[in-house]
């Protein structure tokens, strides 16, 4: 077999996902459709608007969502080491994180959505093959986690799939704040 035999075989297929995690794969799907919809036929500049009062924009809140849909499949195979200490950033670090909601000079929207895709199929691909969804996990410290709580795989797995559509519909607003496109009616 030569390299041009190798480059064109397909890869063998994955087992199917059924049950609840094939429910998961459909909630996240879902949820990552709306948020992507948001930004069809933009261009950079577009997706970099501030169209309302707040600092959002559509290309800041795809960076954010696979911000966070990384962190979180991080945490789901390590734990809390995966994630920042918020409790224990400074100023600074609150700065540059804030850039994470924006679509800064040099970055386009077409790479943060291929950024996006890549963090989806890493989730979907923990999803399929984590060993067990009830696995659980303390949260990492952050004022807005209850101090000693802990999280399963699976509440893991709603939680990116909730911040996701909380997000789908801040960039509908935003959307339909810069040229009238709505995602739905």
């Amino acid at each position: 077999m030569n390299v041009d035999e190798l480059d064109t075989r397909e890869a063998p297929a994955a087992p199917a996902v059924t049950g609840e995690r094939a429910d998961l794969l459909e909630m996240l799907a879902k949820q990552r459709y709306f948020l992507r919809f948001t930004t069809r036929d933009l261009t950079d500049d577009q997706a970099r608007l501030r169209s309302t009062a707040g600092e959002l924009c559509l290309g800041g809140l795809v960076k954010h969502v696979t911000s966070v849909e990384r962190s979180w499949a991080g945490f789901i195979v390590n734990g809390p080491s995966a994630m920042p200490d918020f409790t224990a950033m400074t100023e600074a670090d609150f700065a540059r994180r804030a850039d994470e909601f924006k679509l800064l000079p040099g970055e386009t929207l077409a790479g943060v959505l291929a950024d996006y895709a890549e963090a989806a199929r890493r989730t979907d691909e923990l999803v399929a093959t984590v060993p067990d969804l009830s696995r659980i996990w303390p949260l990492p410290e952050a004022p807005w986690n209850e101090p000693g709580k802990q999280w399963s795989v699976r509440q893991v797995l709603m939680h990116i799939a909730t911040e996701t559509a909380q997000h789908a519909g801040h960039a509908d607003i935003i959307r339909e704040s810069i040229d009238g496109a709505k995602s739905m009616g």
